[in-house]
Protein backbone atom coordinates (compact mmCIF):
# COMPACT_ATOMS: atom_id res chain seq x y z
CA UNK A 1 0.00 0.00 0.00
CA UNK A 2 1.75 3.00 -0.74
CA UNK A 3 1.96 5.99 1.90
CA UNK A 4 -0.58 8.73 0.89
CA UNK A 5 0.08 11.84 2.20
CA UNK A 6 -1.65 14.41 -0.13
CA UNK A 7 -4.32 14.27 -3.24
CA UNK A 8 -1.45 14.74 -5.71
CA UNK A 9 0.39 11.48 -4.33
CA UNK A 10 -2.82 10.08 -5.77
CA UNK A 11 -2.96 11.75 -8.96
CA UNK A 12 0.88 10.47 -9.69
CA UNK A 13 -0.65 6.74 -9.14
CA UNK A 14 -3.48 7.46 -11.00
CA UNK A 15 -1.60 8.94 -14.20
CA UNK A 16 0.12 5.28 -14.03
CA UNK A 17 -2.66 2.95 -13.70
CA UNK A 18 -5.42 4.38 -15.93
CA UNK A 19 -5.50 5.31 -19.82
CA UNK A 20 -4.81 8.37 -20.85
CA UNK A 21 -7.88 9.37 -22.84
CA UNK A 22 -9.73 8.85 -19.09
CA UNK A 23 -6.96 10.60 -17.59
CA UNK A 24 -7.28 13.50 -20.22
CA UNK A 25 -10.82 13.68 -19.75
CA UNK A 26 -10.62 14.31 -15.87
CA UNK A 27 -7.37 16.43 -15.96
CA UNK A 28 -8.55 19.15 -18.67
CA UNK A 29 -10.24 21.61 -19.32
CA UNK A 30 -11.97 23.38 -22.21
CA UNK A 31 -9.91 25.77 -24.78
CA UNK A 32 -6.76 27.29 -23.43
CA UNK A 33 -7.79 25.77 -19.56
CA UNK A 34 -7.12 29.33 -18.18
CA UNK A 35 -10.04 28.53 -16.02
CA UNK A 36 -9.73 25.08 -15.35
CA UNK A 37 -5.78 26.40 -13.87
CA UNK A 38 -7.18 29.38 -12.17
CA UNK A 39 -9.63 27.38 -10.19
CA UNK A 40 -6.99 26.11 -8.03
CA UNK A 41 -4.20 28.94 -8.49
CA UNK A 42 -6.90 31.40 -7.03
CA UNK A 43 -7.57 28.92 -3.96
CA UNK A 44 -3.28 29.99 -3.35
CA UNK A 45 -4.68 34.27 -2.97
CA UNK A 46 -6.23 33.41 -0.51
CA UNK A 47 -4.13 33.53 2.81
CA UNK A 48 -5.55 31.42 6.67
CA UNK A 49 -5.17 33.56 10.21
CA UNK A 50 -2.71 30.97 12.09
CA UNK A 51 -4.24 31.92 15.57
CA UNK A 52 -2.23 29.97 19.24
CA UNK A 53 -2.88 29.51 22.18
CA UNK A 54 -6.73 28.59 21.61
CA UNK A 55 -8.06 25.27 23.04
CA UNK A 56 -8.06 22.60 20.50
CA UNK A 57 -9.87 19.76 21.85
CA UNK A 58 -13.10 18.39 21.11
CA UNK A 59 -12.76 19.15 17.53
CA UNK A 60 -16.14 18.63 14.84
CA UNK A 61 -16.17 18.39 11.48
CA UNK A 62 -19.22 17.65 11.41
CA UNK A 63 -22.22 19.05 9.53
CA UNK A 64 -25.25 19.41 7.22
CA UNK A 65 -25.97 19.86 3.32
CA UNK A 66 -29.67 20.33 2.76
CA UNK A 67 -30.91 18.64 5.70
CA UNK A 68 -28.47 15.63 5.67
CA UNK A 69 -25.75 14.80 8.37
CA UNK A 70 -22.49 14.97 7.09
CA UNK A 71 -19.06 14.19 8.50
CA UNK A 72 -17.59 16.60 7.10
CA UNK A 73 -19.18 19.28 4.75
CA UNK A 74 -18.29 17.56 1.37
CA UNK A 75 -19.93 16.01 -1.18
CA UNK A 76 -18.86 13.47 -4.59
CA UNK A 77 -19.26 15.58 -7.31
CA UNK A 78 -21.35 14.21 -10.16
CA UNK A 79 -18.52 12.57 -12.70
CA UNK A 80 -19.26 11.25 -15.87
CA UNK A 81 -17.68 8.04 -16.99
CA UNK A 82 -16.35 7.40 -13.55
CA UNK A 83 -16.68 3.46 -14.49
CA UNK A 84 -14.16 4.19 -16.85
CA UNK A 85 -11.61 5.65 -14.46
CA UNK A 86 -12.30 2.09 -12.59
CA UNK A 87 -14.20 -0.86 -13.15
CA UNK A 88 -17.64 -0.43 -11.92
CA UNK A 89 -16.33 3.13 -10.74
CA UNK A 90 -19.65 4.39 -9.28
CA UNK A 91 -20.67 2.05 -6.70
CA UNK A 92 -17.08 2.17 -5.57
CA UNK A 93 -16.87 5.91 -5.60
CA UNK A 94 -20.55 5.45 -3.57
CA UNK A 95 -19.56 2.78 -0.70
CA UNK A 96 -16.24 4.84 0.01
CA UNK A 97 -18.91 7.74 0.56
CA UNK A 98 -21.20 6.01 1.97
CA UNK A 99 -18.90 4.69 4.97
CA UNK A 100 -17.59 8.41 5.28
CA UNK A 101 -20.56 9.87 6.08
CA UNK A 102 -20.79 12.43 2.85
CA UNK A 103 -22.95 12.70 -0.19
CA UNK A 104 -22.20 10.52 -3.47
CA UNK A 105 -23.81 12.46 -6.56
CA UNK A 106 -24.30 9.89 -9.82
CA UNK A 107 -24.38 11.24 -12.82
CA UNK A 108 -26.66 10.78 -15.58
CA UNK A 109 -23.77 10.03 -17.98
CA UNK A 110 -22.76 7.63 -15.48
CA UNK A 111 -21.43 3.36 -16.87
CA UNK A 112 -23.32 2.23 -13.79
CA UNK A 113 -26.77 2.91 -13.93
CA UNK A 114 -28.91 4.41 -10.91
CA UNK A 115 -30.07 1.27 -10.38
CA UNK A 116 -26.63 -0.41 -10.27
CA UNK A 117 -25.82 1.43 -7.64
CA UNK A 118 -29.32 1.27 -5.35
CA UNK A 119 -28.44 -1.97 -4.96
CA UNK A 120 -24.78 -2.06 -4.17
CA UNK A 121 -25.28 0.35 -1.58
CA UNK A 122 -27.35 0.96 1.72
CA UNK A 123 -27.94 4.97 1.69
CA UNK A 124 -29.85 7.07 -0.65
CA UNK A 125 -27.43 8.85 -2.82
CA UNK A 126 -27.93 12.33 -4.47
CA UNK A 127 -28.66 12.25 -8.66
CA UNK A 128 -27.79 14.60 -11.08
CA UNK A 129 -29.23 15.47 -14.34
CA UNK A 130 -28.64 17.46 -17.32
CA UNK A 131 -31.30 19.15 -19.14
CA UNK A 132 -32.36 17.13 -22.09
CA UNK A 133 -34.83 17.75 -24.53
CA UNK A 134 -36.50 14.39 -24.29
CA UNK A 135 -39.26 14.45 -22.13
CA UNK A 136 -40.66 11.39 -22.14
CA UNK A 137 -36.82 10.02 -21.33
CA UNK A 138 -36.29 12.65 -18.58
CA UNK A 139 -39.34 11.53 -16.13
CA UNK A 140 -38.54 7.81 -16.29
CA UNK A 141 -35.46 9.86 -15.09
CA UNK A 142 -36.85 11.18 -12.32
CA UNK A 143 -39.37 7.51 -11.74
CA UNK A 144 -35.93 5.58 -11.37
CA UNK A 145 -34.06 7.89 -9.09
CA UNK A 146 -37.25 8.30 -6.64
CA UNK A 147 -37.57 4.51 -6.98
CA UNK A 148 -34.29 4.33 -6.30
CA UNK A 149 -34.85 6.62 -2.99
CA UNK A 150 -32.28 9.09 -4.08
CA UNK A 151 -32.02 11.80 -1.44
CA UNK A 152 -31.39 15.32 -3.70
CA UNK A 153 -31.48 15.96 -7.07
CA UNK A 154 -29.01 17.89 -8.69
CA UNK A 155 -29.99 19.81 -11.98
CA UNK A 156 -26.87 20.40 -14.07
CA UNK A 157 -27.71 24.40 -15.63
CA UNK A 158 -24.44 24.89 -17.29
CA UNK A 159 -24.22 22.42 -20.05
CA UNK A 160 -27.18 23.11 -22.86
CA UNK A 161 -24.06 22.79 -25.01
CA UNK A 162 -20.89 20.96 -24.72
CA UNK A 163 -17.41 23.22 -24.37
CA UNK A 164 -14.91 21.83 -26.82
CA UNK A 165 -12.11 20.00 -24.90
CA UNK A 166 -9.15 19.71 -27.05
CA UNK A 167 -8.16 16.35 -25.51
CA UNK A 168 -11.39 14.13 -25.79
CA UNK A 169 -11.36 15.10 -29.23
CA UNK A 170 -7.87 14.29 -30.16
CA UNK A 171 -8.07 10.79 -28.17
CA UNK A 172 -11.45 9.98 -29.34
CA UNK A 173 -13.04 9.69 -25.87
CA UNK A 174 -15.69 7.05 -26.10
CA UNK A 175 -17.46 4.15 -23.79
CA UNK A 176 -16.31 1.85 -23.84
CA UNK A 177 -13.22 3.06 -25.60
CA UNK A 178 -12.35 2.71 -29.52
CA UNK A 179 -9.86 0.43 -30.45
CA UNK A 180 -7.07 1.82 -32.48
CA UNK A 181 -3.47 0.86 -32.71
CA UNK A 182 -2.98 3.87 -30.37
CA UNK A 183 -5.50 3.28 -27.52
CA UNK A 184 -4.44 -0.32 -27.62
CA UNK A 185 -0.76 0.24 -27.20
CA UNK A 186 -1.83 2.25 -23.97
CA UNK A 187 -4.11 0.27 -22.43
CA UNK A 188 -1.74 -3.19 -22.59
CA UNK A 189 0.45 -0.92 -20.21
CA UNK A 190 -2.87 -0.30 -17.45
CA UNK A 191 -2.87 -4.76 -16.77
CA UNK A 192 -4.71 -3.59 -13.49
CA UNK A 193 -7.23 -1.68 -15.36
CA UNK A 194 -7.43 -3.44 -17.96
CA UNK A 195 -8.41 -6.71 -15.71
CA UNK A 196 -10.93 -4.74 -13.73
CA UNK A 197 -12.51 -4.19 -16.88
CA UNK A 198 -12.31 -7.51 -18.36
CA UNK A 199 -14.29 -8.51 -15.06
CA UNK A 200 -17.56 -6.48 -15.42
CA UNK A 201 -20.25 -5.67 -17.71
CA UNK A 202 -20.51 -2.52 -17.27
CA UNK A 203 -18.77 -0.59 -20.25
CA UNK A 204 -21.14 1.93 -21.49
CA UNK A 205 -23.77 4.67 -20.46
CA UNK A 206 -26.13 2.41 -18.20
CA UNK A 207 -28.51 5.37 -17.34
CA UNK A 208 -28.90 5.94 -21.15
CA UNK A 209 -28.24 2.73 -23.44
CA UNK A 210 -31.42 0.86 -23.31
CA UNK A 211 -33.78 4.09 -21.77
CA UNK A 212 -33.68 6.43 -24.33
CA UNK A 213 -35.50 6.21 -27.32
CA UNK A 214 -33.41 5.03 -30.20
CA UNK A 215 -30.09 4.37 -27.70
CA UNK A 216 -29.75 0.28 -27.55
CA UNK A 217 -25.82 0.29 -28.24
CA UNK A 218 -22.87 2.40 -28.33
CA UNK A 219 -23.10 3.03 -32.07
CA UNK A 220 -25.91 5.20 -31.52
CA UNK A 221 -25.09 7.48 -28.42
CA UNK A 222 -23.39 9.71 -29.65
CA UNK A 223 -25.31 10.87 -32.03
CA UNK A 224 -28.00 10.40 -29.32
CA UNK A 225 -25.98 12.90 -27.43
CA UNK A 226 -25.30 15.22 -29.72
CA UNK A 227 -28.82 16.20 -30.06
CA UNK A 228 -30.11 15.35 -26.57
CA UNK A 229 -29.35 18.67 -24.86
CA UNK A 230 -31.58 21.29 -24.52
CA UNK A 231 -30.23 24.26 -25.97
CA UNK A 232 -33.31 25.90 -25.50
CA UNK A 233 -33.31 25.62 -21.77
CA UNK A 234 -35.16 28.56 -19.95
CA UNK A 235 -36.41 28.94 -16.36
CA UNK A 236 -39.79 27.75 -17.11
CA UNK A 237 -37.91 24.93 -17.98
CA UNK A 238 -36.09 24.60 -14.67
CA UNK A 239 -39.29 25.38 -13.02
CA UNK A 240 -41.06 22.59 -14.81
CA UNK A 241 -37.94 20.13 -13.56
CA UNK A 242 -38.85 21.57 -10.13
CA UNK A 243 -42.80 20.66 -9.78
CA UNK A 244 -41.55 16.96 -10.88
CA UNK A 245 -39.41 16.17 -7.67
CA UNK A 246 -40.46 16.09 -4.50
CA UNK A 247 -36.91 16.38 -2.65
CA UNK A 248 -34.38 19.07 -2.18
CA UNK A 249 -33.18 20.21 -5.95
CA UNK A 250 -30.10 21.70 -6.42
CA UNK A 251 -28.99 23.53 -9.25
CA UNK A 252 -25.25 23.20 -9.97
CA UNK A 253 -23.62 25.07 -12.23
CA UNK A 254 -24.32 29.01 -10.69
CA UNK A 255 -21.64 31.73 -11.64
CA UNK A 256 -23.46 34.94 -11.81
CA UNK A 257 -25.18 36.71 -9.30
CA UNK A 258 -28.39 37.11 -11.42
CA UNK A 259 -28.61 33.79 -12.29
CA UNK A 260 -28.01 32.77 -8.30
CA UNK A 261 -30.71 35.04 -7.88
CA UNK A 262 -33.30 33.51 -10.28
CA UNK A 263 -32.40 30.32 -8.63
CA UNK A 264 -34.88 31.34 -5.58
CA UNK A 265 -37.44 32.88 -7.83
CA UNK A 266 -37.54 28.59 -8.97
CA UNK A 267 -37.84 27.11 -6.13
CA UNK A 268 -34.19 25.44 -5.54
CA UNK A 269 -33.15 24.21 -2.00
CA UNK A 270 -29.47 25.03 -2.52
CA UNK A 271 -27.12 26.15 -5.43
CA UNK A 272 -23.21 25.24 -6.24
CA UNK A 273 -21.19 28.04 -7.47
CA UNK A 274 -19.59 25.98 -10.57
CA UNK A 275 -18.17 26.80 -13.92
CA UNK A 276 -18.36 22.73 -14.26
CA UNK A 277 -14.71 22.37 -13.52
CA UNK A 278 -13.24 24.93 -16.13
CA UNK A 279 -14.97 21.96 -18.67
CA UNK A 280 -17.50 24.69 -20.18
CA UNK A 281 -16.75 28.31 -20.67
CA UNK A 282 -12.90 29.04 -20.75
CA UNK A 283 -12.12 32.63 -19.97
CA UNK A 284 -15.06 32.39 -16.81
CA UNK A 285 -14.36 33.56 -13.42
CA UNK A 286 -12.92 31.20 -11.23
CA UNK A 287 -15.53 29.88 -8.72
CA UNK A 288 -14.02 31.01 -5.91
CA UNK A 289 -13.58 34.25 -6.71
CA UNK A 290 -17.10 33.95 -7.77
CA UNK A 291 -18.38 32.97 -4.24
CA UNK A 292 -18.20 35.76 -2.33
CA UNK A 293 -20.92 38.08 -4.67
CA UNK A 294 -23.19 35.52 -5.08
CA UNK A 295 -22.96 35.08 -0.95
CA UNK A 296 -23.84 38.75 -0.45
CA UNK A 297 -26.44 38.36 -2.74
CA UNK A 298 -28.37 35.27 -1.88
CA UNK A 299 -26.38 34.23 1.37
CA UNK A 300 -29.21 34.21 3.45
CA UNK A 301 -31.88 33.16 1.42
CA UNK A 302 -30.70 29.73 0.68
CA UNK A 303 -28.18 27.35 0.82
CA UNK A 304 -24.87 28.06 -1.40
CA UNK A 305 -21.91 25.45 -2.14
CA UNK A 306 -19.29 25.53 -4.23
CA UNK A 307 -17.62 23.33 -6.46
CA UNK A 308 -14.36 23.33 -9.07
CA UNK A 309 -10.55 23.83 -8.00
CA UNK A 310 -11.09 21.78 -4.73
CA UNK A 311 -7.67 19.74 -3.96
CA UNK A 312 -7.09 19.68 -0.32
CA UNK A 313 -8.96 20.03 2.64
CA UNK A 314 -7.04 23.63 3.09
CA UNK A 315 -9.54 24.55 -0.06
CA UNK A 316 -12.86 22.95 1.49
CA UNK A 317 -11.40 25.30 4.57
CA UNK A 318 -11.17 28.25 2.28
CA UNK A 319 -14.55 27.98 0.80
CA UNK A 320 -16.56 27.42 4.01
CA UNK A 321 -14.57 30.00 5.67
CA UNK A 322 -15.75 32.67 2.29
CA UNK A 323 -19.28 31.81 3.53
CA UNK A 324 -20.35 29.09 1.21
CA UNK A 325 -22.39 26.03 3.47
CA UNK A 326 -20.60 23.18 1.58
CA UNK A 327 -18.09 21.99 -0.95
CA UNK A 328 -18.16 19.37 -3.43
CA UNK A 329 -14.84 17.66 -4.99
CA UNK A 330 -14.56 15.62 -8.17
CA UNK A 331 -11.29 15.51 -9.71
CA UNK A 332 -9.51 14.68 -6.24
CA UNK A 333 -12.23 11.47 -5.34
CA UNK A 334 -11.50 10.57 -9.17
CA UNK A 335 -7.47 10.29 -8.59
CA UNK A 336 -7.97 8.32 -5.68
CA UNK A 337 -10.92 6.11 -7.87
CA UNK A 338 -8.45 5.15 -10.39
CA UNK A 339 -5.60 5.02 -8.42
CA UNK A 340 -6.74 2.21 -5.75
CA UNK A 341 -10.52 2.09 -6.95
CA UNK A 342 -13.07 2.51 -3.35
CA UNK A 343 -9.82 1.85 -0.96
CA UNK A 344 -8.43 5.48 -3.04
CA UNK A 345 -11.65 6.99 -2.87
CA UNK A 346 -11.26 6.46 1.35
CA UNK A 347 -8.05 7.47 1.22
CA UNK A 348 -8.93 10.70 -0.95
CA UNK A 349 -11.60 11.73 2.00
CA UNK A 350 -9.19 10.88 4.37
CA UNK A 351 -6.59 13.23 3.35
CA UNK A 352 -9.29 15.80 2.56
CA UNK A 353 -10.72 15.18 6.47
CA UNK A 354 -7.27 15.04 7.72
CA UNK A 355 -6.13 18.46 5.97
CA UNK A 356 -9.25 20.51 6.87
CA UNK A 357 -8.95 19.59 10.99
CA UNK A 358 -5.91 20.16 11.47
CA UNK A 359 -5.85 23.51 9.40
CA UNK A 360 -9.25 24.14 11.20
CA UNK A 361 -7.22 23.61 14.48
CA UNK A 362 -4.12 25.89 13.61
CA UNK A 363 -6.91 28.52 12.72
CA UNK A 364 -7.55 28.28 16.06
CA UNK A 365 -11.32 26.69 15.61
CA UNK A 366 -12.76 23.65 16.99
CA UNK A 367 -16.58 23.65 15.13
CA UNK A 368 -16.55 23.24 11.21
CA UNK A 369 -20.09 25.23 11.51
CA UNK A 370 -17.53 28.42 13.18
CA UNK A 371 -15.39 28.91 10.21
CA UNK A 372 -15.76 32.58 8.81
CA UNK A 373 -13.89 35.57 7.15
CA UNK A 374 -12.22 36.23 10.13
CA UNK A 375 -10.14 33.22 9.45
CA UNK A 376 -8.38 34.51 6.05
CA UNK A 377 -6.58 37.12 4.67
CA UNK A 378 -8.24 38.11 1.55
CA UNK A 379 -6.45 40.55 -0.77
CA UNK A 380 -8.22 43.64 -2.13
CA UNK A 381 -9.68 43.00 -5.27
CA UNK A 382 -10.04 39.62 -5.46
CA UNK A 383 -13.72 39.99 -5.35
CA UNK A 384 -16.21 42.41 -5.66
CA UNK A 385 -17.17 45.12 -8.70
CA UNK A 386 -16.25 44.34 -11.96
CA UNK A 387 -15.64 47.17 -14.72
Amino acid sequence: MPVITNIDDLKRIYKRRTPKMFYDYAESGSWTEQTFRENTSDFDKLYLRQRIAVDMTGRSTASQLVGQDVSMPVALAPVGLTGMQCADGEIKAARAAEKFGVPFTLSTMSICSIEDVAENTEKPFWFQVYTLKDDDFMRRLFDRAKAAKCSALVITVDLQIMGQRHKDIRNGLSAPPKLTPKSVANMMTKVQWGLGMLGTKRRTFGNVVGHAKGVDATGSLSAWTSQAFDHALDWERIKEFRKWWDGPVILKGILDVEDARKALDVGADAIVVSNHGGRQLDGAISSIRALPEILDAVGDKIEVHLDSGIRSGQDVLKALAMGAKGTMIGRAFVYGLGAMGEAGVTAALEVIHKELDTTMALCGERDVKNLGRHNLLVPKGFSGEWE
